[in-house]
């Protein structure tokens, strides 16, 4: 039976308590568990209580692992609270972002390497090969794609991570096709036409760039567009546009946000969209470019939007809206 506990204090942030009970031996059947717990991105409360943010593709995940549980033996149950008695949304949210740094600076190790490389071929070392460079950094990403489908709450750690995959991607982009890296790299033009009734594929957990990228995709570009999520490009639905995706159709170039190399590649030159790109770089690249007085207060708003969202699409579209409002108040 599924239960929902309420407080007269709940937020409309909710989250999914999963409690279990399995056999001790074999302990093969607790290690199966505890790993499937681990790749749901849950944190441990205490005992054998476990925590995710609510989520309709979340409930029914936990729902599957309930049967599993009941399959090896054991039982399991899961609850929709509003709130957990002891701990504060931001104490529970601070933990899940903890667990997702640890995760990102273990993944962070072979980055690192992996730049030094990249460095020393562009130096002109010839000790390693473009494509043993690209062998190194899909398995990078892989990697970086099963945190990032679990960072819930959009970790700065799991933002730095993918800003340094997105340039490695065109480093190596470069290397691969004997180009010198230059600060603003050309960007090819293209027209809307043959982007129209596409498959646009993102990374998950939408934010501020992918959120402004897919606004500016329906709104001037593809108006029929369908958006979808995925942390793996090769799991991307074929034939689907990739983008704010390290290695994607379009994402960072050079020093621009995907957002800005949106605008540049299909020329969409209306007025309102300059105040716009420079408000979304200041967003996702934090570089001091632009003086943009309201960024912190839209940064918030995104974030409650982030944070509240029934699953991925619902914070794209709530996002869109946002973005949306914005262009009308810059016409």
């Amino acid at each position: 039976m599924r239960k929902t506990m309420s407080s007269p204090n709940s937020r409309s942030l909710s989250w999914l308590l999963f409690f279990y009970s399995i056999p001790s031996k074999p302990v093969s059947k607790r290690m199966k568990i505890w790993r499937r717990l681990q790749q749901l991105g849950t944190l441990h409360l205490k005992g054998s209580v476990y925590l995710l943010p609510h989520s309709d593709e979340r409930k029914q995940r936990f729902s599957e692992l309930a049967a599993e549980v009941a399959a090896l033996g054991g039982e399991a149950d899961f609850v929709v609270a509003e709130c957990i008695g002891t701990m504060r949304n931001e104490e529970i949210i601070a933990l899940f972002n903890i667990a997702r740094a640890q995760a990102y600076a273990h993944a962070e190790k072979s980055l690192h390497a992996l730049e030094q490389k990249v460095g020393s071929l562009q130096k002109g070392s010839k000790t390693v090969t473009p494509e043993e460079l690209l062998t190194e950094f899909r398995k990078i990403e892989k990697a970086a794609g099963d945190i990032a489908a679990v960072d819930f709450f959009g970790s700065e750690q799991g933002k730095d991570f993918t800003r340094r995959l997105q340039t490695l991607a065109g480093q190596l982009d470069e290397t691969s096709h004997g180009k010198t890296p230059v600060h603003t790299p050309e960007i090819e033009p293209r027209t809307p036409g043959d982007y129209r009734k596409r498959v646009w594929a993102t990374r998950p957990h939408p934010f501020v760039d992918r959120m402004a990228s897919a606004w500016l995709i329906r709104r001037f570009i593809d108006p029929d567009a369908r958006f979808v999520f995925t942390a793996d490009i090769a799991k991307a639905p074929a034939g689907s546009v990739l983008f704010d995706i390290p290695r994607g159709d379009f994402t960072h170039h050079g020093d621009l946000c995907t957002f800005e190399v949106l605008i540049k590649s299909f020329g969409v030159k209306q007025k309102p969209l300059k105040k716009l790109a420079e408000l979304v770089h200041e967003l996702d690249i934090k570089d001091g470019r632009y003086a943009v007085p309201e960024a912190s207060g839209i940064e918030e708003l995104l974030t409650g939007i982030r944070k509240t969202a029934h699953n991925d699409a619902d914070a794209l579209e709530k996002g869109m809206a946002v973005f949306e409002m914005l262009y009308a108040s810059k016409a």
